[in-house]
């Protein structure tokens, strides 16, 4: 598979977690990133929710969902997104989660990241115990 352009690059910090099931169990992660989307500066706000599936042949998996607000370090931008992914453990306490990423813009609220509305992405996310998480998307 090729992939194109990348289209964001960030890292941060997760910022809060609470559990909101314990079937599955399912937990919920809130995040803070700064980095670049579509060429700007910017700051991504957000939350994801992962559930535990155990998959015979593949050991523990995380199903995922996520959703956000990116938004230009000029005020100039926003553009909302849903997400969703699969995550593995990749080393003891570190998970990485690859899936596809929809962004969102309006006419008025988009600015320098109008560009993205409609846009589909393939990204990949990674996070560690102290917190810290980095994502890539792209095109």
């Amino acid at each position: 598979m090729v992939l194109g352009e990348l289209i964001e690059e960030e890292s941060g910090k997760i910022t809060g977690q609470r559990v909101v099931s314990v079937e599955g169990p399912k937990i919920e992660s809130s995040f803070t990133m700064n980095g670049k989307c579509g060429g700007q500066d910017e700051t991504d706000i957000g939350t994801y929710w992962a559930v535990m599936r155990e998959v015979a042949e593949a050991g523990v998996v995380y199903e995922a969902e996520a959703q956000g607000v990116i938004t230009t370090k000029d005020g100039q931008g926003m553009v909302t997104y849903t997400a969703k992914g699969i995550g593995r453990f990749t080393s003891p306490g570190k998970i990485r989660f690859h899936g596809s990423v929809f962004y969102r813009t309006t006419p008025t609220s988009g600015g320098k990241l109008s560009s993205l509305n409609n846009i589909v992405g393939v990204f990949e996310y990674e996070g560690d115990e102290q917190g810290n998480c980095s994502v890539k998307v792209w095109e």
